[in-house]
């Protein structure tokens, strides 16, 4: 974990999501509070829990992209889940706990993705070598009687084919020899992956009969015609598989999920149930509150890489509470969310800036995107100006999911440009504020075209 103080993660958070100050010291606290944790000696180590957060806020003003930064900074395991798609024990749908077996299994990814290139460039080499040894064989061997008979190999053949294949070597990292081709073995496919159907939870722990009886049973191998380029990405996995050790692999992955592991709820509003409690779909409701209270309390989850320990994953659960509010949660999962953040919705003056100033602006992604084809696209301040307008006239008049408006706008407005630039010879464009008042006035205008097209 990255040693950044509240302050230094505030301004990462900044160069990416606009305003919502609130809610990037509240996460940005939490945040140092696991790495305060990690240097705490003795018992009480175990006994700090972590300070899981609510944020409260319209759609499209940034929760998710807080959360995932977040856990960007920190190199920790992060994943997204909607609280709506898990029900209660009993019902039809996956229960609460696949969330943490998603994550682990995230994690191992993750890992394995981090070892795979520290060891990469040691594979190439390996890789290199064996491709050498198939296009410059070495001679067999001599019999005894060979040898009596004057067949065998001299130093000056060896050296012969030691100059042959050291310029071998130099063509093959030029790629001068990428289109030959020749044959290598690779791994037979023995077993066909088969799903075992058994009681909810159980199959998400991936068992199939691969897993099961690779280390029983001896490898088979086939051979194949490559070229020398494909050749080299197959033997450059085939040596980071044997490099890598997945034990420990798998162990510091499991370390990371129990002790920086993210999960990011969203919808949790969706799980709250009515005051006026109605037959079915709201015992549901409860229900899954119910099950998700031991997974945040901290509990052990079984994966298909063993128990995990839940006590110090970090829950950050988000959702509008339009019809509710956090009080109508269950008192015991109250308590497990000790903070709770509001977030702004946005302005037309916060669209003006989210079009601008993040490093991964909409407008920098279409200048990107356009000079991919030779052509410099401008925006003028005031077109700009128009757009953050319309985005936020459109969200007041239908439905308000925030800065995604933008997108919808911004498609809309450039529709015709990104169309036609293939083939025209213009090498630069300008938007104007005219420009975007003629193509959208119609839709903004007409509420129905509104509704169906921004």
């Amino acid at each position: 974990m990255q040693e950044l103080t509240p302050n230094q993660i505030v301004e990462e958070l900044d160069k990416y999501i606009i305003g919502q100050g609130n809610a990037k010291k509240s996460v940005a606290i939490a945040l140092r509070n696991r790495w305060r944790r990690q240097q705490v000696e003795g018992e009480l180590k175990e006994e700090i829990m972590p300070n899981n957060i609510i944020m409260i806020g319209p759609t499209g003003v940034g929760k998710t992209e807080i959360a995932r930064r977040l856990a960007n900074l920190a190199s920790a395991p992060f994943i997204k889940v909607e609280a709506s798609k898990f029900t209660e024990v009993g019902y039809v749908g996956r229960d609460v706990e696949a969330m943490v077996r998603d994550l682990v299994d995230l994690a191992v990814n993750m890992v394995k993705k981090e070892k795979s290139l520290e060891v990469s460039h040691k594979a190439a080499e390996s890789a290199q070598e064996k491709i050498l040894n198939l296009l410059l064989p070495h001679p067999p061997r001599k019999t005894n009687q060979d040898k009596e008979q004057g067949f065998s190999l001299t130093k000056e053949l060896d050296d012969k084919r030691n100059k042959t294949l050291e310029k071998l070597r130099e063509k093959l990292k030029e790629g001068k020899l990428d289109h030959r081709t020749i044959d290598i073995e690779v791994p037979e496919e023995r077993f066909p992956v088969v799903e075992i159907f058994s009681p909810a939870g159980i199959e998400e722990l991936g068992f199939n009969f691969q897993e099961m009886f690779s280390g029983m049973l001896p490898k088979k191998t086939k051979k194949r015609k490559v070229t020398v380029g494909e050749a080299q990405k197959i033997l450059t996995q085939e040596q980071i598989g044997r490099l890598v050790d997945m034990e420990e692999v798998v162990s510091t992955a499991m370390e990371r999920v129990e002790n920086s592991g993210i999960i990011f709820v969203d919808e949790l509003d969706k799980i709250v149930g009515e005051k006026i409690k109605s037959a079915g779909p709201d015992v549901s409701r409860e229900g899954v509150q119910r099950d998700l209270l031991p997974i945040v309390e901290g509990t052990n989850v079984m994966t298909k890489y063993g128990m995990v320990k839940t006590d110090h994953i970090l829950f950050i659960a988000a959702g509008a509470f339009h019809i509710t509010k956090p009080a109508d949660l269950i008192p015991e999962l109250q308590g497990r969310f000790p903070i709770r953040v509001e977030l702004d919705s946005l302005t037309a003056e916060d669209f003006i800036r989210i079009l601008t100033e993040p490093k991964n602006a909409l407008i920098k992604q279409y200048t990107a995107l356009l000079a991919t084809e030779g052509v410099e696209i401008q925006f003028e301040s005031d077109a700009i100006t128009e757009i953050a307008m319309i985005a936020s006239l459109v969200n007041e008049r239908t439905e308000n999911i925030g800065a995604r408006r933008l997108h919808t706008v911004l498609t809309t407005l450039l529709e015709d440009i990104m169309f036609r630039i293939p083939e025209a010879k213009l090498k630069r464009y300008i938007v104007t504020r005219e420009m975007v008042i003629e193509t959208l006035k119609t839709i903004v205008e007409n509420k129905d075209l509104s509704r169906y097209i921004l």
